[in-house]
């Protein structure tokens, strides 16, 4: 049942933001099965939904829920005391809510009106903190989570010596990008960027439920640029992060170029890199490499990650990196 839970979480994914994508499944005592999903901003939470399909079977029911029921008032009612309303007999969490709104209020609620609170096993625990990580970092941090998307040849190379780049990838790992885009709460590039390929940003190739993220460019916008209406940015780069997680960014993404993807790598602001790999070789030093400007000095001083995760896009390889542990 916590799987299928998860499952739903994933399902809106791209939807609740800046709320947490999470999935319900009600299993009332004739072991009937109701279930519900994040809905969008303004909309019901997961549990309420579940609870609206099943009316009053929900009485003794157990309830399998992605995250901590919420105990506060906010756009919607608290989902805590709507499962207390309805006399579930059990609640089933996979991972606490780190909100300060919440944190462990909702358990407490639920306890105090005699449910009873099991924690999921650890392997759905893993899954739902992995597919809450971006939520679960912007509220445990007060920073968005910041996702450096980066495509690159097998050597490395982002762009030929006269600067052209489209296309070092194929569809299908463009599409992939494209939900990135849709994922993301605002996208960050350089103005040399903006210049030099003048972007529009926008999630073309995969639905986007909440319409196109907030555009960033860090420096100034040439007149009459696609990415117009834009954000321009010229100062330092944590404070901008922490006026997008007041605003309500759970997710940024880094596009480029190579001079901003170095920034927020030297600065140790990004939580995830997207790899896209093409089966080309430049064949040379001098095509544009991944990031630009100083590096280490030697290799000892080199970053190393983790490789989180690999997949196969067409024939190219789509490679996650996070910081190692």
């Amino acid at each position: 049942m916590m799987r299928r839970a998860l499952d739903l979480a994933a399902s809106v994914r791209c939807v609740t933001s800046p709320n947490p994508w999470v999935g319900c499944v009600l299993v009332s005592r004739d072991r009937r099965i109701y279930e519900g999903a994040t809905e969008a901003v303004g909309g019901r939470h997961a549990e309420a939904v579940a609870l609206d399909a099943a009316g009053p079977a929900a009485e003794g029911a157990t309830v399998y829920v992605t995250l901590e029921p919420c105990s506060h008032e906010g756009r919607t009612p608290p989902c805590a005391q709507a499962l207390i309303d309805a006399k579930v007999g059990r609640v089933v969490i996979a991972v606490d809510d780190p909100d300060w709104h919440v944190e462990g209020q909702g358990i407490d609620a639920l306890r105090a009106a005699g449910i009873t609170v099991d924690r999921a096993g650890d392997g759905d625990v893993a899954c739902a903190e992995a597919l809450l990580e971006p939520y679960l970092v912007q509220r445990r941090t007060g920073r968005p989570y910041v996702v450096c998307k980066l495509a690159a040849t097998m050597d490395g190379r982002t762009a030929a010596p006269d600067g052209t780049s489209q296309w070092i990838t194929g569809a299908e790992a463009r599409a992939d990008a494209h939900r990135l885009r849709a994922e993301s709460d605002a996208i960050i590039v350089g103005a040399g960027t903006v210049r030099a390929d003048d972007p529009s940003l926008t999630v073309r190739l995969v639905d986007a439920p909440r319409g196109n993220p907030r555009r960033i460019v860090l420096g100034t916008i040439p007149d009459g640029a696609k990415v117009l209406p834009a954000t321009e940015h010229d100062g330092a780069l944590e404070p901008l992060l922490d006026v997008l997680a007041i605003e309500g960014c759970v997710q940024v993404l880094v596009e480029g170029g190579a001079g901003v993807a170095h920034a927020f790598h030297a600065a140790g602001l990004v939580d995830r890199y997207v790899l896209y790999v093409a089966p080309m070789f430049f064949g040379g030093d001098d095509a544009r490499g991944l990031f630009a400007g100083a590096g280490a000095a030697t290799l000892g001083d080199a970053w190393r990650g983790r490789i989180d995760r690999v997949d196969r896009l067409g024939d190219d390889l789509r490679v996650e990196l996070v910081a190692a542990s």
